[in-house]
């Protein structure tokens, strides 16, 4: 009868190499997950005060426009807003009974086909080449293009 047990309780070496590796592999699994937890915990709090900055940032960009208006009020004149420095453009229309020069003109704000769009730096140039293609495109300045 001890021998029987003694026969039942001899493991293979492969099956046992194949536990302890499978014990290793688990150790590092949970090492790892801990590790990309702390990790994680770490980012969110510095994403948090990022986000944070950002609202304090354009709270105290609003707060200097609201001054600048009040002070220009109590100075008798007006409060002009700063220009747009960035344009968003997309174009609209197709190809037909289109003169080459408008062509070239879309082609040269990288508008090849209907419904691309492209930010642009605002210019002089932009803006009278802006002009020639506006029954093509669309175009609109952004809110976060002023400052």
């Amino acid at each position: 009868m001890a021998e029987e047990a003694k026969v039942a309780a001899i493991v293979p070496e492969s099956v046992l190499k194949k536990r302890k590796r499978n014990d290793e592999w688990a150790l590092a699994k949970t090492q790892a997950t801990a590790a990309q937890k702390k990790k994680s915990a770490e980012n969110r709090k510095i994403i948090f005060k990022r986000a944070e900055q950002y609202a304090k940032e354009y709270k105290d960009q609003e707060r200097e426009l609201i001054r600048l208006k009040r002070e220009a009020k109590l100075k008798g004149g007006f409060y002009v807003s700063p220009e747009a420095k960035l344009l968003f453009i997309v174009r609209i229309r197709g190809i037909n009974a289109m003169d080459p020069k408008t062509r070239k003109i879309l082609q040269l704000f990288r508008l090849r086909q209907i419904f691309n769009g492209v930010f642009l730096k605002v210019n002089k140039a932009t803006v009278n080449m802006l002009r020639r293609v506006e029954p093509y495109v669309t175009y609109g300045y952004g809110l976060l293009s002023m400052y």
